[in-house]
């Protein structure tokens, strides 16, 4: 492992893993070594992780002055960590204990911060205390599983002789979303990965001058997630939110059904909003409670236009497109709920689709902006213009369903093995609703006021031609033109797409 010396002369280990813009990783515990980290669910696949073992832990060497263990003794090691590694600025990641440690670092130097993300993170450090009564209500969540009532019991034993060790053994079923094989095997590896003495120094008096590091922190500039589990008593999603309160520009993320390890709990719900976060091409609005994320092309003061992806996709898959329009257009392309980096969150459904497309649009201010949107967007789309004339300006309809039952039904689709674009219940949400869709669904496009064009991809398309000129022509406004290309016009015939769409006034 590379190592660097720190400010006392100890000399630190650190791993690398993954490629990309570097993420410089706190491991929590307090003093655990940085291998119950993992690759954080994923996260190396999108960042250069650089992940410091501190010291006395891991292949880091102890220090000469045990003293130094102490949280605010440790901002120097992150500080001269950054020094070695030649960045200007870091982006920097604190689980659990050293969510204080990051916190105190933000505060100390605030100029050397470029992004900051706390996940679980501790709060003493800005004061925020988790009384025992909290941690007593997180836990009541798992009272109806088989291993409740004796967890709980074991809990009672604990004394103030009871070792560290012995505690953290006791209370690693409470601090999972779910106590399952993973999560016992995760919470086992504790045990020759804490430095129990080292622990005990960390949170040594002194440590935390709460009042002087709430009143630095409004000197942060950097952009703050704070990643807080849903079960999780420290903090509980209330005591995350008072701290994201602290810094000038924080956003809360709360992962549904995880808790203290939210990466073990579900490595892609932790994963999605960290991945959206860190990119700095994407930007994230949240949607009754959902986060949608989504990218923006183009000079801000033209005129917008919504591209709005199909079933398995996201705002990626309009590359080509969104550029060429971003000449004179302010572009922005979402990804729907279940889909790329959004909240995979249901129900899930065209009208829920639609609805999420409404509160876009509502949110970005976008009211009236020109929509673009492919197959199951479309539908989404089309329902909303149907329903709330004067949301929409001009309307894109490529290869979007005409809302005419199935013949014959789909059938359940089984899920394909490996990871997905998106969550496989949308499949199964829309295949239902396309199987036996809302009459009103259809009936509604002679209500329809936005001009609307109809893109049909041909002979290549799942979609009859037939049909998608009967739904033209139920529109007031609207026009049907065939490209030869599929189903993805947009992909297969960038070009004629463009040409369609420029003739069509966008």
């Amino acid at each position: 492992m590379p190592t660097f010396t720190t400010y006392d002369g100890t000399e630190l280990a650190y791993d690398v893993r993954g490629e990309g813009e570097t993420l410089v990783c706190l491991p929590g515990g307090p003093m655990r070594d940085a291998a119950y980290l993992g690759d954080l669910g994923g996260l190396a696949a999108h960042r250069r992780l650089i992940v410091l073992d501190p010291r006395g832990t891991g292949a880091s060497a102890e220090p000469a002055d045990p003293a130094s263990y102490r949280c605010d003794r440790q901002v120097a090691d992150v500080e001269a960590l950054r020094s070695h590694l030649g960045l200007e600025r870091i982006d920097l990641l604190g689980h659990s204990a050293s969510g204080n440690l990051a916190t105190l670092y933000a505060a100390a130097h605030p100029e050397r911060v470029r992004s900051l993300v706390l996940v679980t993170p501790g709060t003493q450090a800005v004061g925020i205390e988790i009384t025992d009564e909290e941690w007593n209500e997180a836990g009541e969540v798992f009272a109806d599983q088989p291993w409740y009532a004796e967890a709980r019991a074991a809990l009672a034993t604990i004394g103030p002789d009871t070792p560290v060790a012995r505690i953290m053994e006791l209370v690693s079923p409470f601090v999972y979303g779910r106590w399952d094989e993973a999560a016992r095997a995760h919470a086992a590896a504790v045990t020759d990965q804490a430095h129990w003495e080292a622990a005990a120094a960390y949170y040594a008096p002194g440590a935390f001058d709460p009042e002087r590091t709430r009143a630095a922190l409004t000197a942060v500039t950097a952009p703050v997630l704070v990643l807080a589990g849903e079960y999780d008593g420290g903090p509980s999603p209330a005591r995350a939110a008072e701290l994201a309160a602290l810094f000038p520009h924080a956003r809360l993320a709360i992962q549904r059904g995880a808790g203290h390890f939210p990466w073990v709990d579900d490595a892609g719900a932790f994963l999605r909003p960290l991945a959206a976060f860190l990119d700095p091409e994407v930007r994230t609005v949240t949607v009754d409670g959902v986060a949608l994320a989504y990218r923006v092309w183009g000079e801000a003061d033209a005129a917008p236009v919504v591209l709005v992806h199909g079933r398995g996709g996201n705002g990626t898959d309009w590359g080509r497109i969104a550029e060429e329009l971003a000449a004179d257009r302010r572009v922005y392309a979402v990804d729907l709920r279940g889909h790329g980096l959004s909240d995979w969150t249901g129900p899930y459904g065209f009208d829920v689709f639609r609805d999420d497309l409404r509160g876009f649009l509502k949110e970005l201010d976008l009211v009236g902006a020109d929509v673009i949107a492919h197959s199951m967007g479309g539908g989404a789309a089309c329902l909303l213009a149907m329903e709330e004339p004067g949301m929409i300006g001009r309307l894109v309809l490529e290869e979007a369903p005409v809302f005419l039952p199935l013949d014959p039904p789909r059938g359940r689709a089984p899920r394909p093995a490996g990871p997905l674009g998106l969550d496989w219940d949308v499949v199964l949400a829309t295949d239902a609703q396309l199987n036996a869709p809302d009459p009103a669904w259809r009936e509604g496009l002679t209500a329809l006021t936005s001009p609307t064009l109809i893109l049909a991809g041909g002979e290549g398309s799942p979609l009859a031609r037939e049909r998608l000129s009967s739904m033209a022509d139920r529109i007031p406004d609207g026009r049907l033109v065939t490209i030869d290309a599929g189903h993805e016009i947009h992909a297969a015939r960038p070009a004629e797409f463009l040409a369609a769409i420029r003739e069509f006034g966008i």
